[in-house]
């Protein structure tokens, strides 16, 4: 790709940049603007506030966002991300005292490489917890003198009775439990739709339904997803399977996302970091809009102030900030009340002059006025949201209007089969569709209920399977421990029904209308 060659270019000069050939000039010319381009922007791949990054520390990820002066827990560890700021992805750092974060070169050192001594197998070691010298006090104390996590590692195997008479491989084995357990190391990687699935399905797989990277890839590839496409997307995944999308169609063509009437579920698609203008092509649209606009009876216009739906909406809206404002006005008279009210037992007099110096007080006037100021403001900023939603849902009513759509993924702990039937209403012929379940026996409902209505053809349920295999000199071997199951996939591809039926009517009138061959009747001699 152009990513791979442009560090290459960089380095040259501008006159043996001249000579490269490729037997096109438009290829030249696509490579300096893209040049220019990243010499202009010299932030590309560097840590930026408010960027989100990939924490990793061995195989446990977590996704985070960089704001200075924000306590990250991760690990058994807290620490800030100032010092991350202004640095490339993929830096390695070492956390110091006092919570900052020194960055640190990669090296290919291997503290195994210093073990000389190794044993011929394993049988005359008994494990009876007695091996190690040091006790968790002596491993306390060295970690309060600001010994590193290597220099720890070398205390323990100096320290311990049995490492010497280990194999080979069983010190490697050692050597690497200790690390993930006394480095103090962590890597900060820009996020990607498999790194946060990794993330999800090891810490909360049910909030993405046990959804993994690997199933993942395959909805993406079924259902073709690529830069200039119209997909629908209806997920309960946490926002992972719509920024997967976002992220393989990069930003060009348009993005439907079908949500729950209880509101779009994103936390997982901010966590990508993806920029603003990514967000232009995402429109959103509550799974209860499906069957009126199937109907014809959603949005018959494309003005907010023609809609009496929309106006409603607003009018409720209105009517809330209404109401907040009234709340607020009525804790403020409520409070006053409850001041005099206590009073009565004074003069009258004396309550006089009370309520003469509480509606002189400036500073109780200046505290009324802002809470008064804030409920307005908050009122405000309701209204613009609720109208930007609603115009929000008037575009993606407009974008399904045409049923044109270029495919369809649906995941969700919905049962799939009236989404699925309702949705693909909306895909122009030959597109393909792909929905997943954690069970399969709501697919076969679905592919069962596809067969008898028609319009779709190549229907396939399949079920994804993945083992993973460690691979190193001579004990490459699969895993012992493995994922149970990745879900199920259905799959297929929409036809138009008008033609097929045209064709076979065609083909049956056809039939209708020639007469049946007669055998010839023959005279015998």
């Amino acid at each position: 790709g152009i990513h791979e060659v442009v560090p290459v270019l960089l380095e040259l000069s501008y006159n043996s940049f001249i000579q490269l050939s490729y037997g096109s000039s438009a290829f030249y010319l696509l490579v300096m603007a893209s040049l220019n381009s990243i010499q202009k922007s010299s932030h590309v791949g560097v840590i930026n506030e408010g960027d989100y990054v990939m924490l990793k520390k061995g195989d446990v990820y977590k996704a985070v966002q960089v704001l200075k002066r924000r306590k990250i827990i991760f690990e058994k560890q807290w620490f800030y991300l100032d010092n991350a700021i202004g640095e490339h992805y993929g830096s390695k750092f070492e956390v110091a005292s006092g919570g900052g974060l020194r960055s640190i070169k990669e090296t290919t050192e291997d503290t195994s490489a210093d073990v000389k001594a190794a044993g011929a197998d394993n049988r005359n070691i008994v494990d009876d917890g007695k091996s190690q010298k040091l006790t968790r006090d002596d491993i306390e104390a060295l970690k309060e003198k600001g010994l590193k996590g290597e220099e720890i590692i070398q205390q323990l195997i100096d320290n311990s009775t049995t490492f010497r008479d280990k194999t080979e491989f069983s010190q490697e084995k050692y050597i690497k439990k200790k690390k993930k357990k006394y480095e103090t190391t962590v890597t900060l990687l820009r996020p990607t739709a498999r790194l946060l699935a990794l993330m999800y399905i090891d810490r909360e797989p049910s909030k993405i339904c046990h959804l993994r990277y690997d199933t993942l890839a395959q909805m993406l590839t079924l259902g073709n997803i690529h830069a200039g496409s119209k997909v629908i997307v209806m997920e309960t995944c946490a926002g992972l399977v719509l920024g997967a999308v976002m992220e393989r169609m990069g930003g060009f063509g348009s993005v439907i996302h079908v949500y729950s009437s209880g509101g779009p579920v994103r936390a997982a698609t901010d966590s990508f970091g993806f920029p603003s203008s990514f967000y232009n092509g995402l429109y959103g649209l509550p799974v209860c809009k499906i069957k009126p606009l199937l109907s014809g009876t959603f949005f018959a216009k494309s003005s907010i102030n023609s809609e009496p739906e929309a106006v409603a909406l607003v009018a409720e809206e209105n009517d809330s900030a209404v109401d907040e404002k009234n709340h607020c006005e009525q804790e403020e008279e409520g409070q006053l009340n409850i001041a005099s009210t206590t009073d009565d037992s004074h003069t009258a007099g004396e309550e006089e002059e009370r309520m003469e110096v509480v509606s002189e007080d400036p500073e109780k006037q200046e505290s009324k006025e802002k809470s008064r100021k804030k409920c307005d403001d908050n009122a405000q900023e309701r209204r613009r949201r609720q109208e930007d939603k609603m115009q929000k849902q008037l575009e993606a009513a407009n974008l399904l209007r045409d049923r044109n759509a270029d495919g369809l993924i649906i995941a969700c702990r919905f049962h799939p089969c009236q989404l699925l039937l309702s949705l693909v209403e909306f895909l122009a012929p030959s597109r393909p569709f792909v929905v997943y379940c954690l069970y399969k026996e709501p697919l076969l409902e679905c592919y069962t209920m596809l067969r008898e209505k028609g319009g779709v053809v190549s229907l396939r349920v399949s079920e994804t399977w993945l083992r993973h295999y460690q691979v190193l000199p001579n004990r490459t071997h699969p895993k012992p421990i493995m994922s149970g199951g990745g879900g199920y996939l259905l799959t297929g591809t929409t036809v138009a029904m008008n033609s097929v039926k045209l064709a076979a009517d065609a083909s049956d009138s056809l039939k209708n209308e020639e007469p049946a061959c007669k055998k010839q009747k023959t005279e015998d001699s």
